[in-house]
């Protein structure tokens, strides 16, 4: 069940526990997927762009592409543009802690 303090402050921000409930199921529904674990591992070691987390990883882009949007959206990666190229990063006030509490 969520925490009452936690469904008190977004009641005031207008979500319902419904809204509550749906959020937590895709933030914690992204941390089941091997392959996104595998990409936030790789990346705790720091950033790499599409073309190096491929080959690290040996996933097709499409795959990457996929799991990489839903991390973004989650928040715990960030992108960086250098250039023409897209750089992933963990977001180190979301996901970082979380690595660190199951090392």
């Amino acid at each position: 069940m969520i925490s009452k303090t936690i469904l008190k402050e977004c009641r005031k921000e207008g979500f319902d526990e419904h809204e509550m409930c749906e959020a937590y199921k895709l933030f914690f529904g992204t941390l089941v997927s091997e392959p996104r674990l595998k990409i936030i591992n790789l990346l705790r070691k720091g950033k790499k762009n599409v073309t190096e987390i491929m080959s690290e990883l040996d996933m097709d882009q499409t795959a990457l592409s996929h799991n990489l949007a839903r991390l973004k959206l989650c928040g715990f990666v960030n992108i960086e543009v250098n250039g023409k190229y897209r750089y992933y990063k963990i977001n180190e006030k979301t996901i970082k802690p979380l690595m660190e509490i199951i090392e």
